[in-house]
């Protein structure tokens, strides 16, 4: 039998595989530009795939930087340790991902450690940031429900309890407190980059 929670679960499943396409398509396509790194949501080709690395802007720490990828994919044995890499609703008027080549949405990776201390990584796992159904019933998280392609709509979180989310620290307190779930979006979704300047 076939319950609602179910249908529910299922949708979800299929609306994340979808995304960990095109979520991976978004951030690791990479441009072959003489003029230097493009952003990666411009390359729309797919013949420059797997040529030379891309940049996109995440926000980090309530500021936002350059990101540059690498257009090497994991071979074999991926790193245990991976640095989430969340996608969630645009956090100001201007989304660091648009249409039309891809959906509105921002990025928020991990902060550097301040003066080398303490560890970093280069290699990133993909979730989708979303609004739990209790964060939206309670007035929590306002989520901006978000055409992905394909007939899914997520409930990309916006801001949680009145805050925006710009910084890990925000998105994983409102993971910890039911307001948001955290969407791991699979091996599809691996990621190699570095913050290389900011805006």
């Amino acid at each position: 039998m076939i319950t609602p929670r179910t249908q529910h679960a299922r949708r979800l499943l299929a609306g994340s595989l979808a995304i960990a396409v095109i979520a991976l398509s978004v951030a690791a396509v990479p441009s072959v530009a003489a003029g230097g790194l493009r952003d990666c949501v411009d390359i729309t080709n797919p013949h420059q795939t797997n040529h030379v690395g891309c940049y996109e802007v995440v926000w980090m720490d309530g500021a936002e930087y350059r990101m540059t990828f690498s257009n090497t994919g994991f071979s074999g044995n991926s790193p245990q340790d991976l640095a989430p890499f969340y996608v969630l609703a645009p956090q100001t008027d201007t989304p660091q991902g648009a249409p039309p080549n891809t959906f509105p949405h921002d990025h928020v990776v991990p902060a550097l450690p301040q003066q080398n201390h303490g560890s970093y990584s280069v290699h990133f796992q993909g979730f989708f940031v979303i609004c739990s159904g209790d964060g939206i019933a309670s007035g929590a998280c306002v989520p901006a429900f978000t055409d992905l392609g394909g007939g899914t709509v997520l409930p990309l979180a916006r801001t949680v309890n009145g805050q925006p989310l710009t910084s890990t620290e925000a998105i994983e307190s409102a993971a910890a407190g039911g307001s948001a779930v955290l969407l791991n979006l699979g091996p599809t979704a691996r990621l190699i980059g570095s913050i290389s300047g900011n805006l």
